[in-house]
């Protein structure tokens, strides 16, 4: 996979997404919603991978091949920018909150409509969104 996969997938999984929150599939569309930060901060960690380089040691590779926001954003290089963002966007902050939350277990966990709409906002939020911060690197 590569950069543009991991772009096409962040967007397939948003519109999936979407799909289950108008259905009331809150549950489905929670547990989407996670895999679209995933997949948009992979595509970031994918920029930063040079073309012909051998893969980085152990440790980084586990570091990324896993399904944790935060240590994505720290894999991504991001963790530095993401800090400087949240002190001084609000708004954006607590969008932050809402989606560093979400862990890749939850599909095994009931969640309210209030849950997803709420991650689901974080998310694609225009001005304060997680997604739109991130597509700035990616």
């Amino acid at each position: 996979m590569n950069r543009n996969d991991f772009k096409q997938f962040s967007s397939i999984r948003l519109k999936e997404a979407r799909v289950l929150l108008k259905n009331k599939n809150y549950e489905g569309a929670y547990y989407l919603c996670g895999y679209v930060i995933e997949c948009a901060l992979k595509a970031c960690i994918a920029k930063n991978t040079k073309r012909y380089d051998f893969p980085p040691d152990k440790k980084t590779v586990e570091a990324i091949y896993v399904h944790d926001i935060e240590k994505l954003v720290k894999a991504a290089g991001l963790d530095i920018k993401l800090n400087g963002e949240t002190k001084s966007n609000q708004t954006f902050a607590s969008n932050w909150g809402t989606v560093k939350d979400w862990k890749e277990s939850s599909r095994y966990e009931k969640k309210t409509e209030k849950d997803a709409h709420d991650l689901f906002s974080a998310v694609i939020d225009k001005k304060h969104g997680v997604l739109q911060w991130i597509k700035q690197y990616w």
